[in-house]
C-alpha cells in the first residue's frame, strides 16, 4: 500500500498491531468543494467553481469508492466536462500506478507514473495515505478533495447550472433518512467488508464479519418493504451500497473471508442489485474482472500465491422484478 512522509515515499502497510489486530482506515486530507458560484462549501477553503474542462477525475476500476464517482460521472452527463485518468490494478511497493495494463488511461496532467506524484504535486511535503477517487483542479493546480462522499455530493447538483444531465440523488426532504442510511451502511457494510478483510485477529474478524451480516440481513428485511432504500426512488445511499454489493460475491466472499452468504442468496438485495446495475449507464462502470485482479492480485499479506480465481460467472443482466412488485 505505501504511504508519503514529508513528501517521501514509504512502503509501510497497514499497522493493526495497536488497535488490537482492527483495520481502521484514516479520514482524507483534502476537504475542498466544487460549488456552482465557488463559494466555500461545507470544508476547505473557496474558489472551486463549477466549470467545463476544469477538473480532473482519478479513479480505480476496482476501487468501490471510486467507483461511486464514476457512476455519478456517467449518470450526471458529466463525461463530457470532466476528464478521467484510471489507475493499473496492480498495487505494489508504489501504491497505484499508471504503468501500462487492461483498463489504464494514463495522466494528461503532469505525466505521473505513480499516484503519489499527484498528490505531491499539489503537497510537496503531503503526509498521509494516497488513496483513489481524487478531483484534481486545473486552473490552480491542487487536489480538491479524496473524499469520495463529497464529491458524489458536488457531482449531484454542482454543475447543473453549466449543463449536468437533471436529476437529484439527494433531494432535501431526503437528505436526514439518507445520512441516517449512510451512517449504517459504511460502517457495517462498505467498510465492514474491509475490517474484516484486513483484520489479523480472529477477535476482529469476528466482530467485523458479524457486523456485516447483521447490516445485510437488516436491509434485506428493508428491501422487502420498498423498491430501493428511501422508497420508490434512487438516492445517494442506493449508489453508496452499490459498488459494495456489486463486488461482494466476486471479491468479498472468498478474497475478504465475508462468506455467510452471497448477494445470491438474499432474494430482495439480489433483485436490488441488478435492479441497479441495469440503470442505463451503470454497467459501463462495472469491471468485475478489473477489480478480482487488484484485489487477489495485490493483497499479498492476504493472499500469498496472488492466484486471482476464475469465477465466479455473475449475470447482473437477469430480470430483477423489483419494478413489478411496487
Amino acid at each position: 500500500m505505501g504511504l508519503l512522509v514529508n513528501g517521501e515515499w514509504h512502503t509501510d502497510w497497514y499497522d493493526t498491531k495497536a488497535t488490537g489486530g482492527r483495520f481502521e482506515r484514516k479520514a482524507p486530507s483534502f476537504r475542498n468543494w466544487i460549488t456552482a458560484d465557488g463559494s466555500a462549501g461545507p470544508s476547505g477553503t473557496g474558489g472551486f467553481k463549477a466549470e467545463p474542462n476544469r477538473y480532473h477525475l482519478y479513479v480505480s476500476l476496482a476501487c468501490p469508492w471510486a467507483h461511486r464517482t464514476m457512476i455519478y460521472r456517467q449518470l450526471k452527463g458529466l463525461d463530457t466536462m470532466i476528464s478521467m485518468s484510471v489507475v493499473n490494478a496492480f498495487m505494489g511497493d508504489e501504491g497505484w500506478t499508471f504503468e501500462a495494463g487492461d483498463g489504464v488511461i494514463g495522466d494528461p496532467i503532469h505525466q505521473a507514473t505513480r499516484m503519489h506524484q499527484v498528490y505531491t504535486a499539489a503537497m510537496p511535503d503531503y503526509t498521509g495515505r494516497v488513496t483513489v477517487p481524487v478531483i484534481w483542479d486545473k486552473h490552480t493546480n491542487t487536489i480538491v478533495s479524496n473524499e469520495s462522499p463529497e464529491i458524489i455530493r458536488m457531482f449531484n447538483s454542482a454543475f447543473d447550472g453549466v449543463g449536468a444531465i437533471p436529476g437529484d440523488f439527494c433531494p432535501p426532504e431526503l437528505l436526514a433518512e439518507i445520512d441516517e442510511l449512510n451512517d449504517f451502511i459504511y460502517p457495517n457494510i462498505n467498510n465492514g467488508v474491509y475490517r474484516a478483510g484486513f483484520a489479523t485477529t480472529e477477535a476482529a474478524y469476528n466482530d467485523a464479519v458479524a457486523d456485516v451480516f447483521n447490516g445485510l440481513d437488516t436491509l434485506e428485511a428493508r428491501l422487502d418493504k420498498q423498491r430501493y432504500l428511501t422508497g420508490n426512488a434512487i438516492t445517494e445511499a442506493d449508489w453508496r451500497l452499490f459498488t459494495t454489493l456489486v463486488r461482494f460475491d466476486a471479491v468479498y466472499v472468498g478474497h475478504f473471508k465475508c462468506n455467510l452468504r452471497r448477494i445470491v442468496d438474499y432474494p430482495n438485495l439480489w433483485g436490488y442489485l441488478k435492479d441497479l446495475y441495469q440503470v442505463p449507464g451503470v454497467a459501463q462502470t462495472v469491471h468485475v474482472e478489473h477489480c478480482k485482479a487488484h484485489y487477489y492480485g495485490s493483497h499479498e499479506t492476504i493472499n500469498p500465491t496472488l492466484i486471482i480465481p476464475a469465477g465466479p460467472v455473475i449475470d447482473f443482466m437477469q430480470p430483477h422484478h423489483r419494478a413489478s412488485v411496487w
